[in-house]
């Protein structure tokens, strides 16, 4: 049997920790090849240091996390707020794309408080989509890929969208076994820790993380704690059956009651 490989594409340095990690750390036990990619590198993630000294630092903690979590480390490519939903970026994401050629992509909420994360999403579905395109030219240069892939978006930062709504899951992953394994790698991130607790009230960068995944897991109906996912639409991407997160998790992965009767009733 080939490889099999799964990558996870954020926005900033701790957002797959904080939505994401578990499930990475799950697959990686079912003997996936990880890979972790934060497309912007925190430069505005401070209130104190320079823009050159935070993107070392917070590169730095990424490049920790994701040792912790056993995965391969990728580049940021753009500085916070400059992540734009244009060609240049998908170029350089697709090569990367290419590069893995991942069976499961990993990505954010289409729906979230923050523009970084919404056009996080938008590329990299655009990434992927063009992986096999010989026609799109990608930096660096690597020639397209034919291999199908199944794209999962996790749930927004606070479970809601930009709106207050809240949003539901359409699977849940089991992460109680990994959890302290997700707030290691998230611990890693201690810049964020400092400049959450001055910017967004939060009291605990890893209480409130964990408490959100209790959250998930309540929201589950099965599972003490969780990590939520909606399978991204399989045209142009995978088989319309297509679910490799559930063939490799097995009973760590609850479907949510009803979720797919409502798009259908939708």
């Amino acid at each position: 049997m080939s490889k099999r490989v799964a990558l996870a594409i954020g926005a900033h340095p701790d957002d797959i920790e904080f939505m994401m990690a578990g499930t990475l750390l799950m697959l990686r036990n079912a003997g996936y090849e990880t890979h972790l990619l934060n497309q912007c590198n925190g430069s505005c993630g401070t209130a104190t240091q320079d823009h050159d000294t935070i993107i070392l630092r917070r590169t730095e903690e990424a490049r920790n996390a994701a040792k912790s979590l056993g995965a391969t480390f990728h580049e940021p490519l753009v500085d916070d707020l400059d992540l734009l939903y244009e060609r240049s970026s998908a170029r350089r994401l697709c090569s990367v794309v290419r590069a893995i050629a991942p069976d499961i992509v990993l990505l954010s909420s289409p729906q979230d408080y923050m523009e970084d994360h919404m056009n996080a999403c938008r590329l990299a579905v655009t990434a992927v989509f063009c992986r096999g395109m010989r026609n799109f030219p990608v930096d660096p240069l690597r020639p397209p890929i034919d291999k199908e892939v199944t794209l999962y978006h996790a749930l927004p930062w606070g479970l809601r969208d930009s709106l207050r709504r809240f949003v539901p899951a359409g699977q849940y992953v089991d992460i109680s076994s990994v959890l302290e394994e997700k707030i290691a790698a998230l611990a890693c991130h201690k810049s964020q820790k400092e400049w959450l607790d001055a910017s967004q009230g939060l009291d605990s960068y890893l209480i409130t993380m964990k408490e959100m995944s209790r959250q998930v897991g309540e929201s589950s109906g099965v599972f003490e704690y969780a990590e939520g996912w909606r399978r991204h639409l399989h045209l142009g991407f995978c088989a319309e059956d297509a679910d490799p997160l559930s063939d490799a998790l097995g009973d760590a992965v609850a479907v949510s009651a009803g979720y797919e009767e409502g798009l259908m009733r939708g």
